[in-house]
């Protein structure tokens, strides 16, 4: 597997923000994201070439029960799938974030999915893959980045028409230095949406241009 960073850190996103965790980072992404933030997993063949032993190796030498693997796009690789189960056997809880644009029905159950759906403003909807909705689980989540207020409305269609409220915790996350986190907390809180404001938490524990964070 081509595995661009794995380290332990603080989780930043997700309803798992400030928990310790292992980063998982796979190399190689199929979208071109206008707000990226790691440029540096975008290309297959970045990072070390491991064995799935020599992930799960290393995984458990850090000793943390939560692992994120993540990308780029993580399910790119074929061998995620049983990386995701292999770290599962081993008694860790395993988020895996995904662009939302190839089928997570193919991950086992028991992780945990948090579905990135792509607002306007990323560039990259038309490549959104509306079928993983039907997929999601209950403990499953879903996020959106959102850059202005056109993409916050447009999120907030896409919630009521799929009804996602009550079916699996809904993430609004403004990107980085695009959108103040005030002016989405304010949106979220005149309209009265039962949605998680979603921070990235190492962004502001460490500067935002580190890596391994």
């Amino acid at each position: 597997m081509r595995i661009a960073e794995l380290y332990r850190t603080i989780q930043g996103e997700t309803t798992y923000t400030g928990l310790p965790c292992v980063i998982v980072r796979l190399a190689g992404c199929n979208l071109d994201c206008s707000y990226c933030d790691t440029p540096h997993a975008k290309e297959e063949h970045e990072g070390e070439l491991l064995s799935m032993a020599e992930v799960l190796d290393r995984i458990v030498r850090l000793n943390v029960s939560l692992v994120c693997i993540t990308g780029g796009e993580p399910l790119l690789q074929p061998e995620t799938p049983a990386l995701v189960q292999a770290v599962l056997e081993r008694n860790f809880s395993v988020l895996v974030e995904t662009n939302g644009t190839l089928d997570i029905s193919i991950l086992p159950r028991s992780s945990i999915v948090i579905l990135d759906i792509k607002c306007p403003a990323s560039n990259m909807i038309e490549r959104i893959r509306w079928e993983n909705i039907a997929q999601l689980k209950p403990h499953d989540e879903v996020k959106f980045v959102l850059a202005n207020r056109h993409d916050y409305q447009w999120a907030v269609d896409v919630v009521r028409k799929y009804q996602l409220i009550g079916k699996v915790p809904v993430l609004f996350s403004p990107a980085f230095e695009q959108l103040a986190p005030e002016t989405l907390a304010q949106w979220i809180l005149d309209d009265k949406l039962a949605v998680r404001l979603n921070l990235q938490l190492h962004k502001y524990v460490w500067p935002a241009t580190r890596r391994g964070i």
